[in-house]
């Protein structure tokens, strides 16, 4: 198993708070552009996520063996089981991943997810926040992080997340405040 952590800066936390969210946008599963730049009344769940793994492909070698790889599809789900509870506390939940277009559409027809998930295959987003990542066999993924917007600006942030099955209560108590 060979992986490659990006310098992770103790501070992350300090450094992507009351920070003024990009000009971006990203490709949903659909293939459309969402802009994230947005001021709108509702906030903005933004919650990344390494990779699903797929049923008609093997997961990367070791995969499972990965702090924090593994987990993903139970963390979709947890998101999607709760979408409402999420719209009653002025919020939307976006996924973002580097993975394909196709990789998340078939994720997203196959869990049956009411609302966007984005490819950032580019890493674009990822290195103008810089988020933490990590590599395996040649390809970089997104740790498990969640942002906050509100109005553009990052309100909070939970990182690191080890436990995707308890997060989605943490992320709607937070909303609840």
């Amino acid at each position: 198993m060979k992986t490659k952590d990006t310098f992770i800066d103790e501070d992350i936390i300090k450094k992507l708070t009351n920070l003024t969210f990009p000009h971006i946008s990203l490709k949903n599963q659909n293939s459309i552009y969402l802009n994230l730049y947005r001021y709108d009344t509702f906030r903005l769940v933004l919650y990344f996520f390494s990779m699903t793994g797929r049923p008609d492909r093997k997961l990367p070698k070791n995969w499972n063996k990965i702090l924090g790889a593994s987990g993903c599809t139970l963390q979709n789900s947890k998101f999607r089981d709760s979408y409402e509870k999420f719209i009653e506390q002025n919020a939307i939940p976006i996924g973002i991943s580097t993975q394909s277009v196709e990789d998340l559409k078939e994720m997203t027809q196959r869990l049956n997810i009411p609302f966007d998930i984005l490819s950032d295959i580019d890493l674009k987003l990822s290195k103008k926040l810089k988020l933490p990542t990590f590599s395996v066999e040649n390809n970089v993924y997104i740790k498990r992080i969640t942002l906050i917007v509100e109005k553009n600006t990052i309100k909070k942030i939970f990182f690191p997340i080890i436990y995707p099955n308890k997060h989605v209560d943490e992320v709607i108590e937070w909303l609840k405040r």
